[in-house]
């Protein structure tokens, strides 16, 4: 599985929330991700050894990061 971890991922659970939603958006990345419910709204930081366990699969991939030294050109 691709360890590529994105803003506005949209990724499936292996076990449901209390609420009863299995989807989750990734609205943090870093050492923790942080991420909300779909059916709720909770937000759940995580470890990210412990998400990685935790996900399932990847439903939509969110934004390419830009590479670095890659500037967006505004045109004036």
């Amino acid at each position: 599985m691709d360890q590529e971890i994105r803003l506005q991922d949209v990724i499936q659970t292996r076990k449901p929330h209390p609420c009863g939603s299995d989807t989750w958006v990734v609205i943090r990345t870093g050492a923790d991700i942080k991420m909300k419910c779909q059916g709720c709204g909770r937000i759940v930081m995580l470890d990210r050894m412990v998400f990685l366990k935790r996900r399932k699969k990847v439903l939509q991939q969110g934004i390419a990061p830009a590479a670095p030294g890659e500037e967006q050109s505004t045109d004036e």
